[in-house]
Protein backbone atom coordinates (compact mmCIF):
# COMPACT_ATOMS: atom_id res chain seq x y z
CA UNK A 1 0.00 0.00 0.00
CA UNK A 2 1.30 3.62 -0.98
CA UNK A 3 2.19 6.24 1.73
CA UNK A 4 -0.56 8.11 2.28
CA UNK A 5 1.61 11.04 4.12
CA UNK A 6 5.20 10.14 2.09
CA UNK A 7 7.13 8.72 -0.78
CA UNK A 8 6.43 5.11 -1.73
CA UNK A 9 4.99 2.02 -0.18
CA UNK A 10 4.64 1.78 3.50
CA UNK A 11 6.71 -1.67 3.72
CA UNK A 12 9.97 0.14 1.74
CA UNK A 13 11.63 1.24 5.21
CA UNK A 14 15.46 2.49 5.27
CA UNK A 15 16.22 3.74 8.23
CA UNK A 16 19.41 6.18 8.09
CA UNK A 17 22.69 4.13 9.37
CA UNK A 18 24.82 4.88 12.16
CA UNK A 19 27.09 6.47 10.12
CA UNK A 20 25.13 8.91 8.35
CA UNK A 21 23.38 10.04 11.62
CA UNK A 22 27.22 11.03 12.54
CA UNK A 23 27.49 12.82 9.49
CA UNK A 24 24.20 14.72 9.49
CA UNK A 25 25.08 15.72 13.01
CA UNK A 26 28.68 17.32 12.21
CA UNK A 27 27.26 19.20 9.10
CA UNK A 28 23.74 19.72 10.35
CA UNK A 29 23.44 19.57 14.11
CA UNK A 30 21.70 17.37 16.44
CA UNK A 31 18.05 16.66 15.62
CA UNK A 32 14.78 15.54 17.34
CA UNK A 33 12.43 12.84 16.16
CA UNK A 34 9.31 14.26 14.54
CA UNK A 35 6.41 12.96 15.66
CA UNK A 36 3.29 12.79 13.41
CA UNK A 37 0.08 13.33 12.95
CA UNK A 38 -2.19 10.30 12.51
CA UNK A 39 -4.46 9.58 9.45
CA UNK A 40 -7.39 9.24 11.39
CA UNK A 41 -6.63 12.49 12.80
CA UNK A 42 -6.27 14.04 9.23
CA UNK A 43 -9.39 12.31 8.26
CA UNK A 44 -11.54 14.05 11.01
CA UNK A 45 -10.72 17.44 9.88
CA UNK A 46 -12.04 17.02 6.51
CA UNK A 47 -14.53 19.17 5.65
CA UNK A 48 -17.97 18.10 4.25
CA UNK A 49 -17.97 17.70 0.77
CA UNK A 50 -20.38 20.69 -0.98
CA UNK A 51 -21.48 18.16 -4.11
CA UNK A 52 -23.70 15.69 -4.22
CA UNK A 53 -22.73 14.06 -7.63
CA UNK A 54 -22.31 10.16 -6.29
CA UNK A 55 -22.70 9.45 -9.94
CA UNK A 56 -19.31 10.50 -11.11
CA UNK A 57 -17.33 11.77 -7.79
CA UNK A 58 -16.60 10.02 -5.01
CA UNK A 59 -17.06 12.06 -1.51
CA UNK A 60 -15.78 10.33 1.08
CA UNK A 61 -13.20 11.67 3.52
CA UNK A 62 -10.41 9.22 2.42
CA UNK A 63 -10.55 9.04 -1.23
CA UNK A 64 -10.43 12.88 -1.07
CA UNK A 65 -7.24 12.44 1.18
CA UNK A 66 -5.14 10.81 -1.09
CA UNK A 67 -5.86 12.82 -4.08
CA UNK A 68 -5.34 16.22 -1.64
CA UNK A 69 -1.65 16.92 -1.79
CA UNK A 70 1.79 15.95 -4.14
CA UNK A 71 5.29 15.58 -2.62
CA UNK A 72 6.42 19.21 -2.33
CA UNK A 73 7.94 20.09 1.34
CA UNK A 74 4.70 22.24 2.43
CA UNK A 75 2.17 19.15 1.26
CA UNK A 76 4.77 17.43 3.36
CA UNK A 77 4.54 19.37 6.16
CA UNK A 78 0.60 19.96 5.42
CA UNK A 79 0.36 15.76 5.90
CA UNK A 80 2.84 15.11 8.69
CA UNK A 81 1.44 17.99 10.83
CA UNK A 82 -1.75 17.51 9.93
CA UNK A 83 -2.77 20.74 8.91
CA UNK A 84 -4.13 19.62 5.28
CA UNK A 85 -6.07 22.80 4.35
CA UNK A 86 -8.68 22.95 2.14
CA UNK A 87 -9.20 19.73 -0.59
CA UNK A 88 -11.37 18.72 -3.53
CA UNK A 89 -15.03 17.98 -2.55
CA UNK A 90 -15.14 15.04 -4.99
CA UNK A 91 -12.54 12.32 -6.96
CA UNK A 92 -13.91 11.21 -10.17
CA UNK A 93 -12.24 8.10 -11.03
CA UNK A 94 -13.26 7.35 -14.57
CA UNK A 95 -11.98 3.82 -16.33
CA UNK A 96 -11.78 5.40 -19.82
CA UNK A 97 -11.10 8.53 -21.83
CA UNK A 98 -14.80 9.11 -22.83
CA UNK A 99 -15.36 8.79 -18.84
CA UNK A 100 -13.17 11.46 -18.17
CA UNK A 101 -14.58 13.42 -20.79
CA UNK A 102 -18.21 12.99 -18.51
CA UNK A 103 -16.90 13.62 -15.75
CA UNK A 104 -15.44 16.80 -16.91
CA UNK A 105 -18.46 18.19 -18.35
CA UNK A 106 -20.56 17.23 -15.26
CA UNK A 107 -17.66 19.35 -12.98
CA UNK A 108 -18.19 22.43 -15.11
CA UNK A 109 -21.79 22.13 -15.04
CA UNK A 110 -21.76 22.85 -11.28
CA UNK A 111 -19.28 25.55 -11.95
CA UNK A 112 -16.67 23.49 -10.11
CA UNK A 113 -12.57 24.07 -10.20
CA UNK A 114 -11.28 21.05 -11.86
CA UNK A 115 -7.48 19.69 -10.71
CA UNK A 116 -6.20 16.99 -12.17
CA UNK A 117 -4.01 13.68 -10.73
CA UNK A 118 -1.91 11.55 -12.48
CA UNK A 119 0.49 10.11 -10.16
CA UNK A 120 0.78 12.32 -7.32
CA UNK A 121 4.31 13.09 -7.51
CA UNK A 122 4.53 16.59 -8.39
CA UNK A 123 6.67 18.81 -6.04
CA UNK A 124 5.91 22.56 -6.96
CA UNK A 125 2.37 22.90 -5.71
CA UNK A 126 0.22 21.36 -8.91
CA UNK A 127 -2.63 19.39 -6.93
CA UNK A 128 -2.95 22.60 -4.00
CA UNK A 129 -6.81 23.65 -3.59
CA UNK A 130 -6.77 27.47 -4.03
CA UNK A 131 -7.73 28.69 -0.45
CA UNK A 132 -10.87 30.72 0.57
CA UNK A 133 -12.90 29.22 -2.82
CA UNK A 134 -16.30 29.67 -2.76
CA UNK A 135 -16.15 27.52 -5.63
CA UNK A 136 -16.71 23.50 -5.28
CA UNK A 137 -13.47 22.03 -6.42
CA UNK A 138 -13.14 17.99 -7.79
CA UNK A 139 -10.21 15.96 -8.60
CA UNK A 140 -10.34 13.91 -12.00
CA UNK A 141 -8.21 11.22 -11.36
CA UNK A 142 -6.48 8.89 -14.20
CA UNK A 143 -5.02 6.56 -12.05
CA UNK A 144 -7.53 3.74 -13.74
CA UNK A 145 -6.61 5.06 -16.69
CA UNK A 146 -3.32 3.15 -17.22
CA UNK A 147 -3.15 0.71 -20.44
CA UNK A 148 -1.06 0.67 -23.30
CA UNK A 149 -3.80 1.21 -26.19
CA UNK A 150 -1.74 0.14 -29.09
CA UNK A 151 1.56 -0.08 -30.54
CA UNK A 152 2.70 0.47 -34.16
CA UNK A 153 6.26 -1.58 -34.62
CA UNK A 154 6.65 -0.34 -38.37
CA UNK A 155 6.84 3.64 -36.87
CA UNK A 156 7.63 2.83 -33.78
CA UNK A 157 4.50 3.81 -32.03
CA UNK A 158 2.93 3.39 -28.94
CA UNK A 159 -0.59 4.59 -27.71
CA UNK A 160 -0.70 4.86 -23.68
CA UNK A 161 -3.75 5.97 -21.44
CA UNK A 162 -2.55 8.93 -19.41
CA UNK A 163 -2.50 7.15 -15.88
CA UNK A 164 0.17 4.84 -17.06
CA UNK A 165 3.18 5.15 -14.44
CA UNK A 166 6.81 4.24 -15.89
CA UNK A 167 7.12 1.05 -14.61
CA UNK A 168 3.84 0.04 -16.23
CA UNK A 169 5.21 1.78 -19.44
CA UNK A 170 8.37 -0.31 -19.86
CA UNK A 171 6.90 -3.70 -19.44
CA UNK A 172 4.30 -3.26 -21.73
CA UNK A 173 6.45 -2.03 -24.64
CA UNK A 174 9.38 -4.38 -22.93
CA UNK A 175 6.87 -7.68 -23.91
CA UNK A 176 7.33 -5.97 -27.21
CA UNK A 177 10.60 -5.51 -27.41
CA UNK A 178 10.73 -1.90 -27.44
CA UNK A 179 11.47 0.66 -24.13
CA UNK A 180 10.37 4.27 -24.01
CA UNK A 181 13.56 5.75 -22.15
CA UNK A 182 11.64 8.15 -19.60
CA UNK A 183 13.06 7.63 -16.58
CA UNK A 184 13.06 10.52 -13.87
CA UNK A 185 13.53 10.21 -10.45
CA UNK A 186 9.55 9.92 -9.57
CA UNK A 187 9.40 6.91 -12.69
CA UNK A 188 7.51 4.31 -9.79
CA UNK A 189 4.43 6.80 -9.07
CA UNK A 190 4.38 9.89 -12.55
CA UNK A 191 2.25 9.21 -15.23
CA UNK A 192 2.86 9.57 -19.33
CA UNK A 193 0.31 12.20 -18.77
CA UNK A 194 1.64 14.49 -16.11
CA UNK A 195 4.74 13.55 -18.49
CA UNK A 196 3.76 15.55 -20.81
CA UNK A 197 2.14 18.63 -18.73
CA UNK A 198 4.75 19.49 -17.06
CA UNK A 199 7.76 18.75 -19.58
CA UNK A 200 9.24 15.84 -18.15
CA UNK A 201 12.65 15.31 -18.20
CA UNK A 202 14.45 11.75 -17.72
CA UNK A 203 17.61 10.20 -16.36
CA UNK A 204 18.86 8.95 -19.62
CA UNK A 205 17.70 12.05 -21.83
CA UNK A 206 20.72 12.51 -23.38
CA UNK A 207 20.06 9.42 -25.59
CA UNK A 208 16.48 9.07 -25.01
CA UNK A 209 15.42 12.81 -25.55
CA UNK A 210 13.49 14.84 -22.97
CA UNK A 211 9.59 14.14 -22.81
CA UNK A 212 9.44 16.70 -26.18
CA UNK A 213 10.78 14.76 -28.47
CA UNK A 214 8.80 11.59 -27.36
CA UNK A 215 5.41 13.07 -27.61
CA UNK A 216 4.05 11.78 -31.20
CA UNK A 217 0.10 12.90 -30.55
CA UNK A 218 -2.42 13.78 -27.42
CA UNK A 219 -5.84 13.69 -26.94
CA UNK A 220 -7.11 16.22 -24.47
CA UNK A 221 -10.78 17.11 -23.22
CA UNK A 222 -11.41 20.72 -22.54
CA UNK A 223 -14.28 22.76 -21.75
CA UNK A 224 -14.85 23.27 -25.43
CA UNK A 225 -14.51 19.85 -26.01
CA UNK A 226 -12.03 16.93 -26.98
CA UNK A 227 -8.66 17.82 -29.46
CA UNK A 228 -6.32 15.99 -31.06
CA UNK A 229 -3.06 17.09 -31.12
CA UNK A 230 -0.03 15.94 -33.58
CA UNK A 231 0.08 12.75 -35.19
CA UNK A 232 2.21 13.93 -37.84
CA UNK A 233 6.16 12.80 -38.06
CA UNK A 234 7.05 16.34 -38.91
CA UNK A 235 5.16 19.25 -40.27
CA UNK A 236 5.64 23.25 -41.22
CA UNK A 237 1.88 23.77 -41.12
CA UNK A 238 2.05 26.50 -38.43
CA UNK A 239 2.29 26.47 -34.89
CA UNK A 240 3.07 22.92 -33.68
CA UNK A 241 0.36 22.42 -30.89
CA UNK A 242 1.69 19.99 -28.68
CA UNK A 243 4.03 22.72 -27.71
CA UNK A 244 1.30 24.67 -26.41
CA UNK A 245 -0.21 21.22 -24.27
CA UNK A 246 3.25 20.47 -22.91
CA UNK A 247 3.63 22.55 -19.84
CA UNK A 248 0.43 23.38 -19.67
CA UNK A 249 -0.12 21.61 -15.94
CA UNK A 250 -4.25 21.58 -17.12
CA UNK A 251 -4.82 25.14 -17.80
CA UNK A 252 -5.84 24.11 -21.27
CA UNK A 253 -7.81 20.58 -20.50
CA UNK A 254 -6.77 17.18 -19.26
CA UNK A 255 -5.07 14.81 -20.92
CA UNK A 256 -6.17 11.50 -21.43
CA UNK A 257 -4.00 9.39 -23.87
CA UNK A 258 -0.45 9.99 -25.51
CA UNK A 259 1.17 8.51 -28.80
CA UNK A 260 4.75 8.13 -27.96
CA UNK A 261 7.95 7.88 -30.13
CA UNK A 262 9.75 4.34 -28.78
CA UNK A 263 12.55 2.70 -30.17
CA UNK A 264 13.96 -1.08 -29.77
CA UNK A 265 15.73 -2.39 -26.43
CA UNK A 266 18.90 -1.98 -26.23
CA UNK A 267 21.40 -5.01 -25.60
CA UNK A 268 23.69 -3.68 -22.88
CA UNK A 269 24.10 -0.66 -20.88
CA UNK A 270 26.68 0.14 -18.00
CA UNK A 271 27.56 3.20 -15.83
CA UNK A 272 31.42 4.08 -15.56
CA UNK A 273 32.55 6.25 -12.66
CA UNK A 274 35.31 8.96 -13.31
CA UNK A 275 37.12 11.72 -10.30
CA UNK A 276 37.77 14.47 -11.31
CA UNK A 277 40.59 16.46 -8.98
CA UNK A 278 38.20 20.18 -9.05
CA UNK A 279 34.89 20.93 -10.38
CA UNK A 280 36.11 23.57 -12.75
CA UNK A 281 38.12 20.34 -14.57
CA UNK A 282 34.44 18.56 -14.23
CA UNK A 283 32.27 21.04 -16.29
CA UNK A 284 34.84 21.37 -18.77
CA UNK A 285 35.19 17.26 -19.27
CA UNK A 286 31.46 17.38 -18.99
CA UNK A 287 31.08 19.92 -21.80
CA UNK A 288 33.46 18.67 -24.26
CA UNK A 289 32.01 15.11 -23.83
CA UNK A 290 28.02 16.71 -24.74
CA UNK A 291 29.39 18.78 -27.52
CA UNK A 292 31.53 15.84 -29.31
CA UNK A 293 27.93 14.60 -29.64
CA UNK A 294 28.94 10.39 -29.03
CA UNK A 295 25.34 9.11 -28.55
CA UNK A 296 26.26 8.90 -24.64
CA UNK A 297 23.18 8.04 -22.64
CA UNK A 298 23.82 9.74 -19.60
CA UNK A 299 26.53 12.79 -18.42
CA UNK A 300 25.88 13.14 -14.28
CA UNK A 301 28.81 15.09 -12.30
CA UNK A 302 28.54 15.74 -8.83
CA UNK A 303 30.18 18.40 -7.05
CA UNK A 304 32.64 18.08 -4.28
CA UNK A 305 30.28 17.90 -1.77
CA UNK A 306 27.95 15.39 -3.41
CA UNK A 307 30.62 13.65 -4.05
CA UNK A 308 31.66 13.47 0.09
CA UNK A 309 28.27 13.04 0.76
CA UNK A 310 27.70 9.85 -2.10
CA UNK A 311 31.14 8.03 -0.34
CA UNK A 312 30.45 9.09 3.22
CA UNK A 313 27.27 7.58 2.99
CA UNK A 314 27.75 4.32 0.62
CA UNK A 315 28.97 1.70 3.17
CA UNK A 316 31.19 -0.34 1.67
CA UNK A 317 33.39 0.55 4.03
CA UNK A 318 36.57 -1.29 1.99
CA UNK A 319 36.00 -0.39 -1.38
CA UNK A 320 35.48 3.52 -0.70
CA UNK A 321 38.98 3.09 1.49
CA UNK A 322 40.76 1.27 -1.40
CA UNK A 323 39.12 3.86 -3.94
CA UNK A 324 40.26 6.97 -1.42
CA UNK A 325 43.63 5.55 -1.39
CA UNK A 326 43.48 5.07 -5.31
CA UNK A 327 42.50 8.09 -6.63
CA UNK A 328 44.97 9.80 -3.76
CA UNK A 329 47.77 7.91 -6.07
CA UNK A 330 46.39 8.64 -9.05
CA UNK A 331 46.76 13.11 -7.61
CA UNK A 332 43.33 13.71 -7.73
CA UNK A 333 43.37 15.62 -4.92
CA UNK A 334 41.07 15.67 -1.29
CA UNK A 335 37.90 17.52 -3.08
CA UNK A 336 37.34 14.95 -6.47
CA UNK A 337 34.42 15.53 -7.98
CA UNK A 338 32.75 12.44 -9.40
CA UNK A 339 31.13 11.75 -13.24
CA UNK A 340 28.75 8.91 -14.09
CA UNK A 341 29.07 8.21 -17.77
CA UNK A 342 26.09 6.24 -19.25
CA UNK A 343 26.92 3.90 -22.26
CA UNK A 344 23.81 2.33 -23.78
CA UNK A 345 23.38 0.08 -27.24
CA UNK A 346 24.53 -2.92 -28.68
CA UNK A 347 27.52 -4.35 -27.65
CA UNK A 348 29.78 -2.86 -29.87
CA UNK A 349 28.31 0.30 -29.45
CA UNK A 350 29.22 -0.08 -25.18
CA UNK A 351 32.82 -0.52 -26.08
CA UNK A 352 33.03 2.28 -28.79
CA UNK A 353 31.21 4.58 -26.38
CA UNK A 354 33.24 3.83 -23.44
CA UNK A 355 36.84 3.90 -25.47
CA UNK A 356 35.70 7.21 -26.86
CA UNK A 357 33.97 9.02 -23.69
CA UNK A 358 37.02 8.13 -21.22
CA UNK A 359 39.40 9.19 -24.15
CA UNK A 360 37.88 12.57 -23.96
CA UNK A 361 37.70 12.77 -19.97
CA UNK A 362 41.46 11.81 -19.66
CA UNK A 363 41.98 14.44 -21.21
CA UNK A 364 40.61 16.24 -18.73
CA UNK A 365 42.86 14.95 -15.89
CA UNK A 366 39.77 12.10 -15.75
CA UNK A 367 40.13 8.98 -13.56
CA UNK A 368 38.22 6.24 -14.44
CA UNK A 369 37.25 3.59 -11.48
CA UNK A 370 35.37 0.99 -13.57
CA UNK A 371 31.65 0.07 -13.30
CA UNK A 372 31.06 -0.51 -9.41
CA UNK A 373 29.99 2.34 -7.97
CA UNK A 374 27.78 3.18 -11.67
CA UNK A 375 25.93 -0.49 -11.16
CA UNK A 376 25.22 0.81 -7.16
CA UNK A 377 23.93 3.68 -8.87
CA UNK A 378 21.90 1.93 -11.13
CA UNK A 379 20.12 -0.35 -8.59
CA UNK A 380 19.33 2.64 -6.55
CA UNK A 381 18.64 5.06 -8.67
CA UNK A 382 15.14 5.46 -7.87
CA UNK A 383 15.48 5.43 -4.33
CA UNK A 384 16.54 8.84 -3.84
CA UNK A 385 12.92 10.37 -2.85
CA UNK A 386 12.61 7.42 -0.03
CA UNK A 387 15.52 9.13 2.02
CA UNK A 388 12.96 12.14 2.52
CA UNK A 389 10.96 9.37 5.03
CA UNK A 390 14.41 8.36 6.68
CA UNK A 391 15.60 11.96 7.05
CA UNK A 392 12.35 13.22 8.20
CA UNK A 393 11.90 9.80 10.66
CA UNK A 394 15.18 11.20 13.14
CA UNK A 395 14.07 14.94 12.81
CA UNK A 396 15.56 16.32 9.47
CA UNK A 397 13.73 17.71 6.09
CA UNK A 398 14.59 17.72 2.38
CA UNK A 399 13.95 19.99 -0.56
CA UNK A 400 15.62 20.04 -4.22
CA UNK A 401 15.95 23.16 -6.60
CA UNK A 402 16.71 22.96 -10.44
CA UNK A 403 17.69 25.40 -13.45
CA UNK A 404 19.12 24.95 -16.37
CA UNK A 405 22.20 27.59 -17.68
CA UNK A 406 24.17 28.21 -20.48
CA UNK A 407 27.62 26.67 -19.91
CA UNK A 408 29.64 30.07 -18.95
CA UNK A 409 26.70 30.46 -15.96
CA UNK A 410 26.78 26.74 -14.75
CA UNK A 411 29.31 27.23 -12.02
CA UNK A 412 28.21 30.68 -10.97
CA UNK A 413 24.92 29.44 -10.75
CA UNK A 414 25.79 26.61 -8.89
CA UNK A 415 27.56 28.26 -6.25
CA UNK A 416 25.11 31.23 -6.05
CA UNK A 417 21.72 28.77 -5.04
CA UNK A 418 23.97 26.98 -2.76
CA UNK A 419 24.94 30.04 -1.15
CA UNK A 420 21.84 31.25 -0.97
CA UNK A 421 20.74 28.22 1.36
CA UNK A 422 23.27 28.71 3.37
CA UNK A 423 22.51 32.37 3.71
CA UNK A 424 19.02 31.24 4.46
CA UNK A 425 19.32 28.76 7.54
CA UNK A 426 22.46 30.83 9.11
CA UNK A 427 20.10 33.93 9.30
CA UNK A 428 17.60 31.20 11.40
CA UNK A 429 20.64 30.63 13.21
CA UNK A 430 20.70 26.58 11.94
CA UNK A 431 23.30 24.92 9.02
CA UNK A 432 22.10 23.07 6.08
CA UNK A 433 23.70 20.56 3.82
CA UNK A 434 23.98 22.08 0.15
CA UNK A 435 25.35 20.29 -2.38
CA UNK A 436 24.64 19.74 -6.27
CA UNK A 437 25.10 17.80 -9.85
CA UNK A 438 25.01 18.31 -13.15
CA UNK A 439 21.58 16.06 -14.07
CA UNK A 440 21.29 17.08 -17.62
CA UNK A 441 23.52 18.37 -20.63
CA UNK A 442 23.04 19.86 -23.77
CA UNK A 443 25.74 21.34 -26.74
CA UNK A 444 25.14 24.90 -25.07
CA UNK A 445 24.31 24.20 -21.77
CA UNK A 446 23.34 21.99 -18.43
CA UNK A 447 20.61 21.26 -15.91
CA UNK A 448 21.62 21.95 -12.22
CA UNK A 449 19.78 20.26 -9.65
CA UNK A 450 20.74 21.16 -6.24
CA UNK A 451 20.12 19.61 -2.53
CA UNK A 452 19.52 20.55 0.75
CA UNK A 453 19.18 19.28 4.13
CA UNK A 454 18.49 20.81 7.00
CA UNK A 455 17.43 20.42 10.66
CA UNK A 456 13.19 20.49 10.80
CA UNK A 457 11.61 23.00 13.90
CA UNK A 458 9.24 20.78 15.11
CA UNK A 459 6.28 23.52 14.31
CA UNK A 460 4.38 23.26 11.21
CA UNK A 461 3.72 27.01 11.13
CA UNK A 462 7.67 27.83 12.13
CA UNK A 463 8.82 25.05 9.31
CA UNK A 464 6.53 26.45 6.22
CA UNK A 465 7.94 30.23 7.28
CA UNK A 466 11.70 28.76 6.59
CA UNK A 467 10.88 26.72 3.53
CA UNK A 468 9.37 29.88 2.15
CA UNK A 469 12.72 31.74 2.62
CA UNK A 470 14.29 29.01 0.97
CA UNK A 471 12.79 29.26 -2.29
CA UNK A 472 12.53 32.47 -2.74
CA UNK A 473 16.02 33.06 -2.06
CA UNK A 474 17.35 29.93 -4.38
CA UNK A 475 14.58 31.04 -6.64
CA UNK A 476 16.22 34.32 -6.97
CA UNK A 477 19.67 33.52 -7.31
CA UNK A 478 18.36 31.10 -10.21
CA UNK A 479 16.86 34.15 -12.11
CA UNK A 480 19.47 36.46 -11.24
CA UNK A 481 22.17 33.99 -12.88
CA UNK A 482 20.81 33.18 -16.48
CA UNK A 483 18.48 30.18 -15.43
CA UNK A 484 15.19 28.77 -16.14
CA UNK A 485 13.17 28.41 -13.02
CA UNK A 486 11.96 24.80 -14.00
CA UNK A 487 14.24 22.55 -15.76
CA UNK A 488 12.44 19.59 -15.42
CA UNK A 489 9.79 20.00 -12.11
CA UNK A 490 7.26 22.16 -14.15
CA UNK A 491 5.79 25.65 -12.45
CA UNK A 492 2.95 24.84 -10.65
CA UNK A 493 2.22 27.12 -7.38
CA UNK A 494 5.50 27.65 -6.36
CA UNK A 495 7.55 28.77 -8.84
CA UNK A 496 4.55 30.68 -10.65
CA UNK A 497 5.63 34.11 -9.04
CA UNK A 498 8.55 33.49 -10.96
CA UNK A 499 7.59 32.82 -14.95
CA UNK A 500 7.02 36.22 -16.09
CA UNK A 501 11.04 36.67 -15.70
CA UNK A 502 11.32 34.07 -18.16
CA UNK A 503 8.43 34.51 -20.46
CA UNK A 504 7.83 38.24 -20.23
CA UNK A 505 4.75 40.45 -20.23
CA UNK A 506 3.66 39.85 -23.70
CA UNK A 507 4.70 36.08 -23.89
CA UNK A 508 2.43 35.58 -20.30
CA UNK A 509 -0.50 37.17 -22.08
CA UNK A 510 -0.06 35.11 -24.86
CA UNK A 511 -0.37 31.83 -22.14
CA UNK A 512 -3.63 33.40 -20.88
CA UNK A 513 -4.78 34.19 -23.81
CA UNK A 514 -4.58 30.50 -25.05
CA UNK A 515 -6.07 29.28 -21.32
CA UNK A 516 -9.07 31.24 -22.03
CA UNK A 517 -9.55 30.04 -25.62
CA UNK A 518 -9.50 26.70 -23.84
CA UNK A 519 -11.15 27.27 -20.78
CA UNK A 520 -13.47 30.72 -20.80
CA UNK A 521 -14.38 30.17 -17.08
CA UNK A 522 -11.22 29.62 -15.88
CA UNK A 523 -11.90 26.58 -14.10
CA UNK A 524 -8.83 24.23 -15.28
CA UNK A 525 -6.38 24.06 -12.36
CA UNK A 526 -6.63 27.58 -11.79
CA UNK A 527 -3.14 29.09 -9.93
CA UNK A 528 -0.50 26.43 -11.58
CA UNK A 529 1.43 28.02 -14.21
CA UNK A 530 0.30 31.91 -13.89
CA UNK A 531 -2.39 33.65 -12.14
Amino acid sequence: MRRWNGWGEEQEHNPLSLEARAFLRERVGESTANEDVSRHSVLTHISASRIADGRYFATDAETRLDHARGQSYPDWLALRYGKLGPVADGVALPNTAEEADAALQVALGMGAMVIPYGGGTSVVGHLDVPAGSDLPVVNISLKKLNRLKSIDSRNWLATFEAGTPGPLVEAQLKSQGFLLGHFPQSYEYSTVGGWVVTRSSGQQSLRYGRIEQMLHAARLSTPRGVIEIGGFPASSAGPDLREALMGSEGRLGLVTEATVRIRPLPTHEDFHAVFFPSWEAGVEAVRALAQADLGLSMLRLSNEVETETQLALAGHEKLITWLKRYLKMRKIGDKPVMLLIGTTGSHRDVLRLKREALGIAKQHKGVNTGRAIGKGWAKNRFKGPYLRNSLWEVGYGADTVETCVSWANATQAMRAVEAAAHRVFASLGERAHCFTHLSHVYRSGCSVYSTFVFRAGGDYERDLERWKLLKAATSEAIVANGGTISHQHGVGRDHAPYLVREKGELGMDLLRAMAREFDPQGLMNPGKLFR
